[in-house]
C-alpha cells in the first residue's frame, strides 16, 4: 500500500487516503479514530463519503446550508453509523492519543529504524518482543492529575 498522506496533510491528501484505504476491503465497516483536526471533516471528506454511497440527500453549501453548512454539520454527517464508512471524533485536549503516539515513536526508534527484517514474521516477531520487554521493564502504571502536578507512581 502506497502511503498517501502528505507532509502538511492537506484535506485533498486525507481523502485520498480513506479512499484508498477503504478500497482495499469497500464491502466491510470503516470506522477512522481521529482528533479534531479541521481536514478530518472537510467539505472534500463529506462530498467523497456521499458519493461513495450515492446519498441522495441535498449537501447544501458551505457556509449556507445543509450537511456542507459547518464543521459541525460535517463532522455530525461523517459520525452517522449507518453508512460503513463513519468517523469518530476524539474529543477536544484528550491525551491518550499523545500517548499512542509516543509509544509508535518508541517502537518506531528502538525497533523499525534500521532494523532488518526477513520476512513480515520476523518483523512481528520482533515487535512482540520488544513490546513485550518494554511492557516488563518500562511500562508503569501511573495517576492522573488532571491540575497539571506531576506524575505520581
Amino acid at each position: 500500500m502506497v502511503v498517501t498522506l502528505g507532509p502538511t496533510r492537506t484535506e485533498e491528501n486525507f481523502v485520498a487516503d480513506v479512499a484508498q484505504t477503504v478500497a482495499t476491503d469497500p464491502g466491510v465497516l470503516w470506522v477512522f479514530v481521529v482528533d479534531n483536526l479541521n481536514i478530518y471533516c472537510s467539505e472534500g471528506l463529506a462530498r467523497w463519503v456521499a458519493k461513495t454511497y450515492d446519498i441522495e440527500q441535498e449537501l447544501g453549501k458551505k457556509g449556507g446550508m445543509g450537511i456542507l453548512h459547518s464543521q459541525a454539520t460535517r463532522q455530525e454527517f461523517l459520525l452517522d453509523r449507518s453508512y460503513r464508512i463513519c468517523f469518530l471524533y476524539l474529543p477536544k485536549h484528550t491525551s491518550w492519543l499523545n500517548q499512542i503516539e509516543i509509544v509508535f515513536g518508541t517502537i518506531a526508534r528502538k525497533v523499525i529504524r534500521r532494523g532488518r527484517f526477513s520476512s513480515e514474521a520476523d518483523l512481528r516477531e520482533k515487535l512482540m518482543s520488544f513490546i513485550e520487554y518494554f511492557n516488563e521493564v518500562f511500562a508503569k502504571p501511573f495517576r492522573w492529575t488532571f491540575t497539571g502536578r506531576p506524575l505520581t507512581t
